[in-house]
């Protein structure tokens, strides 16, 4: 059961971490450009946006298989969206952390990936 419950640990999170960049495009969505309208297109178009990438080429069923290299890009996009969002509402620091975070999960999340199964 060796290296197991990392891989589930580093999955539960790589979760979150998806969740919390589709949270924070939202937040900077919310905020950027000016008037109501751009406020609403803004808020839930750049998520949804993350949410049709993501699904389409990064999720674990995604419909359009890529290679590494292009599922990795679709990662940096939405995921790193994210980070950037969280830094243009003022929260440069907590940005650079999550990006930090953002980056050794889907390091480790790939590399566990790619290694067989231990043996029971």
């Amino acid at each position: 059961m060796s290296g197991r419950p990392w891989w589930a640990a580093n999955e539960a999170l790589a979760f979150v971490l998806e969740l919390f960049a589709l949270a924070c495009l939202c937040w900077w969505g919310f905020t950027a450009g000016d008037g109501t309208a751009v406020h609403l297109l803004l808020g839930i178009g750049l998520p949804a946006a993350g949410i049709a990438l993501w699904g389409a080429f990064a999720a674990p069923r995604a419909r359009i298989r890529l290679p590494l290299a292009g599922v990795l890009v679709v990662k940096a996009v939405v995921l790193g969206g994210g980070a950037f969002g969280l830094y243009r509402v003022g929260h440069a620091g907590v940005a650079v952390v999550l990006a930090v975070v953002m980056v050794a999960n889907t390091a480790l999340a790939e590399t566990f990936r790619r290694r067989p199964a231990p043996v029971e």
